[in-house]
């Protein structure tokens, strides 16, 4: 296998200074992590891309080596970053991979900037706003991490992200997520949380207006967004392509990387 070569960009933007790795040639594919990760969730996508693309891993605001937020943001601010990232690499167009935030905004980007993106994969992602409740809890748990940290709250984050088949087959997974999630600024991804969940709008309608390829991936293991709720998101996506990965929990290119690596190489070449 050849040897990964990462390097390291740091990009000014409306969310602070971004932390990219850059690697490869060819068409660029853009990756966007989740909540409390960073771009080495998609390492393994680095891997397989790199030799045919310019594989983008971006650490999203306020996480991993980026600038840390001081500040909530809007969905429409995290679409310009992409655009500046582009612009600082000089790349026209770009395809874009988005896991969870990643998913929901690399919507945002395709709907706002359809002269900048070629196809979209938003895996675990949704459309719709943030339930009462769930706005109410995620309230109160950002209040509770400022004031404790977020150790007391590591093993709900990993049992969130991954189903009973990964944590049963992939223990090196949960490993993973833990160390992420215990090595993050806390008040930085405090902010990200209260932009992403309880303040996130609602994107149904701006959804309609992507006629980029768009594909939809779901886990059916996800807790975070079942599946009936990527569903929605798919069916608000003018001729989006829907996809239910057995055996996934909410990160499905860290959980089973080959078959995500499969199914993203064979709807880019479907769709370039």
């Amino acid at each position: 296998m050849t040897e990964l070569k990462l390097q390291d960009r740091y990009i000014p933007t409306v969310l602070g200074r971004l932390r990219l790795r850059v690697a490869g040639q060819g068409p660029a594919i853009l990756f966007w992590p989740s909540l409390l990760m960073d771009g080495s969730m998609w390492l393994a996508q680095a891997r397989h891309f790199a030799p045919r693309h310019t594989v983008i891993l971006v650490d999203s605001p306020g996480h991993g080596g980026s600038e840390p937020l001081t500040r909530m943001f809007t969905f429409e601010e995290c679409a310009q970053c992409v655009v500046q990232v582009l612009d600082a690499l000089g790349i026209d167009r770009a395809h874009h991979v988005g896991n969870s935030w990643g998913g929901m905004i690399g919507g945002t980007f395709a709907a706002l900037h359809p002269e900048r993106i070629g196809a979209a994969v938003l895996m675990n992602a949704t459309a719709s706003r943030a339930p009462l409740r769930q706005r109410l809890e995620f309230r109160l748990l950002t209040a509770a991490a400022r004031r404790l940290g977020f150790r007391p709250f590591i093993s709900r984050a990993t049992q969130a992200f991954i189903g009973p088949t990964t944590a049963r087959e992939k223990p090196q997974v949960a490993q993973q997520i833990r160390q992420t999630v215990a090595g993050l600024d806390v008040r930085s991804v405090c902010w990200a949380i209260d932009s992403v969940v309880p303040a996130r709008p609602d994107q149904r309608a701006l959804f309609g207006r992507i006629r980029t390829p768009v594909l939809v991936l779901a886990g059916i293991e996800d807790r975070t967004f079942p599946v009936p709720e990527t569903t929605e998101m798919a069916k608000a996506i003018p001729g989006a392509e829907f996809i239910v990965m057995d055996g996934t929990g909410h990160l499905a290119g860290l959980e089973r990387p080959q078959e995500v690596n499969g199914i993203i190489e064979g709807f880019l070449a479907r769709h370039s």
